[in-house]
């Protein structure tokens, strides 16, 4: 290291953000993750006694993947590497793992490569690592926001111990937040700085987990309020609701999160729970979802879900689709929550969706000869002396406008497909079926087996 690189790094450690300067260097330092790091688990252990295999840390921002990759780098007797996916590329690789082969053929060292962002690797990269995994050339720690069961090398995941960091709870971010104004080497002790109680639990709950969020907010509140009388900062409630004026909700339109969030708005739709389906709608809006997606997701889940127990809820759900389109935001959103509302709040009935998964398996499933020639069309010249719609019977000309007739073809006559629900309007449909049925004397079809039924419980 020359001179130059040697101050450079000094004036990055006295003017790199609180965040990065309060990292922890030890594992009794790091707050948070106890399900992975408590003193009786695995991965606690497995850095104590300096045995780690691969591992790859996956969780939102902030949450301590980079943090746990500096604890190994200071408590492993190995060569420490860290290179950053989004700017490094095999060329940098070929020379680590050059190095490696050295250190370990040379003195028996092993080689920790940490990957943060791996995700922004692309599969010949990740596929290049592989080969040096498998035979311990290096021990890969990688870092993603994104769930590496989608965005990494399943080879690589099945050579890996995967741990999934969580938000932090509130009570740890209020301990970084006082950790960063009382400490004086690392932190901004030396600024004098009171954090109020009100303070404290209003960044730490608007940073939503996101320690860096937090100690972001704190250093801008520190830095930029003016000392009182008695020459100390006061950081009130004020100070802080300016220095983090919007929790930052994460979402990511790409990433994983974004698969949970509307994972979950369409099961509370399915699960009748209006309150819930409309606040991951605002979430949803919150960090700029396209309408139209959503819209869409609501059009599909009065269909799906709802269907003919409240037919008007489809009706709904279309007509709030054009009509946010054409309106837009903001007011797109009142539109956009009444047909989540009424969806939600609707009975409930996925007996037409089961109605067309078991006939599109019967279709897959069922040789069919031929279509019953009474259904046959009989418009065409010569279709008559065919037998082409001889026998139909029309529908019209009969009481309540049924007649008992075949319509399935012969190798699934009697098959049931559709069997309504006793929800909303659906029970209505039942009652009306079974009446007609009676009526023309085909007593017991609906309590045939139930293609759709069968289908459902599968």
């Amino acid at each position: 290291m020359d001179l130059f690189e040697y101050m450079r790094k000094s004036n990055q450690e006295k003017e790199s953000p609180l965040a990065a300067r309060l990292r922890p260097t030890s594992l009794e330092e790091v707050v948070g993750q106890r399900h992975i790091i408590g003193r009786d688990k695995m991965l606690y252990r497995a850095i104590r006694a300096d045995k780690l295999s691969s591992l790859i840390f996956y969780g939102p921002p902030g949450t301590g993947k980079t943090t746990l990759a500096r604890v190994i780098a200071n408590t492993t007797r190995g060569e420490f590497t860290q290179i950053n996916a989004t700017v490094s590329g095999k060329k940098d690789m070929e020379q680590i793992v050059q190095k490696a082969k050295e250190l370990s053929g040379m003195y028996g060292k092993k080689t920790i490569l940490f990957v943060d962002e791996i995700h922004r690797f692309n599969k010949a990269q990740q596929d290049y690592l592989l080969p040096f995994v498998e035979d311990g050339t290096v021990i890969l720690i990688g870092a993603t926001t994104e769930n590496p069961y989608f965005e990494v090398n399943g080879a690589l995941l099945s050579r890996s111990v995967i741990f999934e960091l969580k938000p932090l709870e509130r009570k740890d971010v209020e301990e970084l937040l006082d950790r960063a104004v009382r400490d004086e080497t690392k932190g901004l002790g030396s600024f004098r700085a009171e954090l109020t109680g009100e303070a404290r639990q209003f960044l730490a709950d608007m940073a939503g987990g996101d320690a860096r969020a937090a100690l972001n907010a704190i250093e801008l509140a520190v830095l930029t309020t003016e000392r009182s009388g008695d020459g100390i900062i006061h950081v009130d409630l004020q100070v802080a609701q300016e220095c983090i004026q919007r929790r930052a909700v994460r979402y990511d339109k790409e990433g994983d999160n974004h698969y949970d969030t509307v994972s979950a708005f369409i099961k509370s739709m399915r699960g009748s729970d209006p309150d819930a389906a409309v606040y991951y709608l605002a979430r949803m809006l919150h960090a700029g979802e396209d309408i139209k997606f959503i819209a869409r997701r609501i059009m599909i889940c009065a269909s799906e879900d709802v269907g003919n127990a409240d037919p008007q809820a489809l009706l709904v759900a279309v007509a709030a689709s054009q009509a946010a389109e054409r309106i837009g935001m903001p007011e797109a959103q009142i539109i956009l929550s009444q047909a989540v509302t009424y969806v939600a709040s609707a009975p409930k009935s996925n007996a037409a969706c089961n109605a067309v998964s078991a006939a599109m398996e019967a279709v897959r499933s069922t040789h069919i000869r031929t279509i019953p020639p009474h259904l046959q069309d009989a418009h065409y010249k010569g279709a008559s002396g065919l037998g082409r719609g001889t026998g139909y019977r029309y529908a019209h000309d009969y009481p309540r406008h049924y007649v008992k007739q075949q319509y399935l073809p012969d190798e699934l006559a009697g098959s049931v497909f559709y069997a309504p629900s006793e929800n909303g309007y659906e029970k209505e449909i039942g009652a009306w079926l079974r009446m007609l049925r009676w009526e023309a004397g085909e007593p017991g079809r609906e309590n045939q087996t139930s293609a759709a039924g069968a289908e459902d419980k599968k």
